[in-house]
């Protein structure tokens, strides 16, 4: 939580945790000795559930959201404020880096297509939205029965504009094993 209580742009924050974590999140954040106020809610069974539950408890003067996986633990106050700021001029706006390694389309384990990487922009978090917009769009994808793997997807599903913030390799999601050893690197280089 540090970059968003560090951010002058975030006002209040809502953590979304598993039914079964809400009491021992709670406990953590009584324990913070910050000014900002922050919820903590049970998720949902998907994410984008998890997200509007989030946004419901939020109070009427938020006009933006910010979203962000706790499985990215390198996040910076620049990387939200950028994305923050950057929904001045768009509907949204995500962390992203440029693929790097050569992308194919591949169907039965046979290359059918090379993508131009050029093109190729890999989502992270976190991604910020005009508060509105971004419920019009959880709440499109639920009638429609569409799920998303970000928020970014049922804004542009429904016409918005979300714009893209140059992200660093270093925002790494930890899902695995592997990511265990380069986030271990990531920390011992910064903090170590």
């Amino acid at each position: 939580l540090t970059p968003f209580l560090k951010s002058d742009l975030i006002y209040e924050i809502v953590v979304v945790v598993s039914e079964e974590q809400v009491q021992q999140i709670e406990r953590q954040v009584r324990s913070t000795p910050e000014t900002k106020n922050i919820r903590v809610v049970p998720g949902g069974e998907r994410r984008q559930d998890s997200v509007s539950n989030g946004v419901k408890v939020l109070s009427n003067q938020c006009k933006l959201v910010c979203i962000h996986d706790a499985v990215r633990p390198f996040v910076t106050k620049d990387m939200i404020n950028d994305t923050i700021k950057r929904c001045g001029k768009y509907d949204g706006a995500i962390i992203a880096t440029q693929a790097q390694d050569t992308i194919k389309r591949v169907q039965n384990r046979r290359i059918k297509e090379t993508i131009n990487r050029s093109d190729i922009w890999q989502a992270q978090t976190p991604q910020s939205f005009q508060r509105e917009k971004l419920k019009e769009a959880l709440e499109s994808a639920d009638r429609d029965g569409v799920t998303g793997s970000d928020e970014a997807f049922l804004l542009e599903r429904i016409g918005y504009c979300v714009s893209v913030v140059e992200g660093t390799s270093d925002n790494i999601k930890i899902t695995t094993q592997e990511d265990w050893f380069v986030a271990e690197a990531i920390w011992e280089e910064r903090y170590g």
